[in-house]
């Protein structure tokens, strides 16, 4: 479901523009649609408000909260049902930031993430991205909005690009409290710079080496490390934006002497920082996290280096929320039981 499919429908009633941006604008704001000193019989036509519960009730109905699992960080892992009874993960995060999927599923076939284990189910229209927001506010506060959830935005662009203008004008994030996040389509770089809410950017890294990179995300698009921070240093100094690039941190895979040197040598002098993630253990992958002091010994050493790092922690870790965790768990429960009978 689009969000220009409820533009149609008001103006089908005779809705201006600033009578869908003052709805647009209270739904994502987890507003009613009475709030503020001008009441919708001040404001709205007739036609209009006799639509209206029926509109805010559609708009509620895309994104309803299945189950929440708060962690010991301060993070909130939501499990969200959405109107056809599909699911997905959003994430409540520490300081008003929250984490939204874009698709139900994920093409990209990460080798160490439980979403690209499935595959791809379908895409979020750009209402679903946005009504993730407006539950998120009836729980907490929401500033920063992070597309770093399930699915690959990229592969979803006309719905993310469409939600994202909407969050950043009529949905009171601030530009650079959008991060868009992607494995690295050319598209984005196109794209980003020609709209008129100019996010932030995250750039999922995760090796220095083209070949490792490839087995790592199957399904990425060929581009290598060197033209990924190339494409995203031109973005960086368009925007006055650092790019964040995004690092599990794989033991024994990702972690070595090798990769660090690598490290250094694509982002020293870049407008950017390095975000590790010790990564997420997920039950029935082989991939671990390296120990902690090891991790926090990569970070120092790249700090030393010259490279801004971050070490981080996926939030969650302690309800083993890992992306795709919340919903293959809740698919696994609710799939039926197979009875086998035995032959007589």
């Amino acid at each position: 479901m689009r969000i220009e499919h409820f533009r149609e429908r008001l103006r089908g009633q005779g809705a201006l523009p600033a009578h869908e941006h003052r709805v647009l604008r209270l739904w994502a704001n987890a507003l009613s649609q009475d709030s503020g000193k001008r009441k919708p019989e001040d404001f709205l036509p007739l036609r209009v408000r006799a639509v209206l519960p029926q509109l805010e009730a559609d708009l509620q109905a895309l994104a309803r909260l299945r189950s929440k699992h708060p962690a010991g960080d301060g993070s909130v892992r939501l499990l969200v049902a959405l109107s056809d009874g599909q699911s997905v993960e959003s994430v409540l995060l520490p300081r008003g930031g929250l984490c939204v999927s874009t698709q139900v599923g994920c093409a990209v076939g990460c080798v160490f993430c439980m979403t690209g284990q499935g595959g791809l189910l379908r895409q979020l229209g750009s209402a679903e991205i946005v009504a993730q927001v407006a539950l998120a506010r009836t729980l907490r506060p929401v500033r920063k909005v992070v597309f770093m959830g399930m699915g690959e935005p990229a592969h979803n662009l006309d719905n993310v690009l469409e939600a994202i203008d909407l969050l950043g004008t009529a949905g009171n994030v601030g530009h650079k409290n959008i991060v868009f996040s992607t494995v690295g389509d050319r598209r984005v770089f196109e794209c980003l710079p020609l709209g008129r809410v100019k996010p932030a950017l995250a750039v999922s890294l995760h090796s220095t080496k083209a070949d490792v990179r490839a087995r790592l995300m199957p399904r990425a698009p060929s581009v290598g490390p060197e033209e990924l921070v190339d494409l995203g240093e031109r973005y960086a100094r368009a925007t006055g934006y650092p790019v964040q690039y995004q690092w599990a941190l794989l033991d024994g895979i990702n972690d070595t002497d090798e990769e660090l040197d690598g490290i250094v040598r694509l982002l020293h002098g870049k407008y950017a920082m390095l975000n590790m993630i010790p990564y997420n253990t997920v039950d029935g992958l082989a991939f671990r996290r390296p120990p902690a002091a090891r991790s926090e010994a990569i970070a120092r050493t790249l700090l030393a280096r010259g490279v801004l790092t971050k070490l981080r922690q996926s939030a969650g870790q302690d309800v083993d929320g890992g992306c795709g965790q919340l919903r293959a768990r809740s698919v696994a429960a609710e799939a039926p039981i197979r009875v086998v009978r035995r032959a007589a």
